[in-house]
């Protein structure tokens, strides 16, 4: 550290690090339970100490400011440094517990039918698993690990793609009688995953239409209720090809432009799996032993 700089007291950091997190004094102060007041002073002194400010201010709002954003990732990643020192001195380290979050879809299709040979491997571990769509807090909700569905950009946490989920676009006969362009499905409901905002946009174009949202298009925040509402005949659906196939096969559901329509869509456009873990918790044997076992299997083959 260079010897201009001068380290902000640790009372504010952590202060900073809760109210960036509620963007708001109030909502920190509840946590911290002190004062809103005790709260801005805090802030106020790590803002004296950098010579910048880190929120604008509207009304009663705040809003974290580009150099609060980057101050965060950092200072997050410090505190997950306290955690790490204060678990290996109090011999924590050696716990057999592992808190392990994984999209709801990935759990029931693919996780819980293999559980079993991670279990062999480590006969005593203490496994805890939650399902939640959204990438958690892994400090907050107490997760060391988690299988997270999206297309990884979760800079900070260095995510490791387990498998791809390449979709089929997929509707009820009747709505794909309808279909016989794919221009058409812009007059039809799209029917959205909430986590990602671009993966019809990005089907559109790779069809040759320009993407538009429209006030009929419905959002999911799970791929088995999307696949409930495309069989429910809400609209068309982008459905997981090992869903897809099974529902193609029974008829009650049509691939309009064929099966393929989409395969040859750019990689990155795919959407996948990926194990997301904050790196300070891979130095506990348990959680490293758990990342070991997700990492080494082929999760493309049936168990």
């Amino acid at each position: 550290m260079s010897r201009d700089a001068r380290l902000p007291p640790l009372n504010a950091l952590r202060v900073f690090h809760v109210v960036a997190r509620h963007k708001s004094f109030r909502g920190a102060a509840d946590e911290l339970r002190v004062s809103p007041q005790a709260v801005s002073q805090q802030i106020k002194l790590l803002e004296d100490t950098l010579g910048t400010p880190l929120f604008d201010r509207k009304g009663r709002t705040i809003e974290p400011n580009e150099q609060a954003i980057l101050l965060s990732h950092y200072v997050q990643a410090g505190f997950n440094e306290f955690e790490e020192g204060v678990r290996r001195v109090t011999k924590t380290t050696q716990r057999t517990r592992i808190n392990v979050n994984a999209s709801p879809y990935f759990a029931t299709r693919f996780l819980l039918d293999r559980i079993a040979r991670f279990r062999a491997i480590v006969p005593d571990a203490d496994l805890r698993l939650t399902t939640m769509v959204d990438l958690p807090d892994f400090i907050a909700d107490d997760v060391d690990v988690a299988i997270q569905w999206g297309f990884g950009d979760w800079r900070k946490f260095e995510p490791v793609l387990l498998m791809r989920d390449p979709k089929i676009l997929c509707c009820i006969p009747a709505l794909a009688a309808r279909l016989s362009t794919p221009a058409d499905l812009l007059d039809l409901p799209l029917l959205h995953p909430v986590l990602s905002t671009e993966l019809w946009s990005n089907v559109l174009t790779h069809l040759g239409v320009d993407a538009r949202s429209k006030p009929a298009d419905i959002r999911f925040q799970d791929a088995a209720t999307m696949r409930r509402a495309t069989l429910a005949g809400l609209g068309v659906g982008l459905v997981s090809t090992i869903d897809a196939l099974e529902d193609l096969a029974t008829g009650s559901l049509i691939a309009p432009f064929g099966p393929d329509a989409l395969r040859s869509m750019p990689a990155a456009q795919i959407p996948g799996f990926y194990l997301v873990v904050p790196r300070a918790h891979r130095r506990l044997k348990s959680v490293a032993a758990f990342c070991d076992w997700v990492t080494g299997e082929d999760w493309t083959r049936l168990p």
